[in-house]
């Protein structure tokens, strides 16, 4: 993965634990505009969107990064993670977390 997105993922995740949402918006909005075709963004703005409690914003963008990136794992577990209407609310940011020893006990 380019470095510039390995960034873009460390720098949602810090506006988003901060509820810097308006701020994180703006920067997922330019990954987008940078990245056209790559998953990322997309999973990364579905999860700023799931924070602000807009799930059908949260799921477009989940099913928009799934179609660009169908082997891109975070995509796929987001997607499924959040379709469930009783979610277990578990946030994958990247692909490192997909290795989480807690993750594999909950079955993910």
């Amino acid at each position: 993965m380019d470095e510039t997105l390995n960034d873009v993922i460390a720098k949602a995740r810090h506006l988003m634990d901060q509820r810097e949402y308006k701020q994180c918006e703006i920067l997922l909005r330019k990954a987008m505009s940078d990245f056209l075709d790559d998953a990322v963004p997309h999973n990364l703005m579905g999860l700023l969107y799931e924070k602000k409690n807009d799930h059908i914003k949260a799921m477009k963008h989940f099913r928009a990064e799934w179609a660009l990136g169908p082997s891109y794992k975070p995509a796929l577990q987001n997607l499924d993670n959040f379709a469930d209407m009783f979610s277990n609310k578990i946030f994958i940011f990247g692909e490192e977390e997909l290795e989480d020893p807690s993750l594999k006990k909950r079955g993910l």
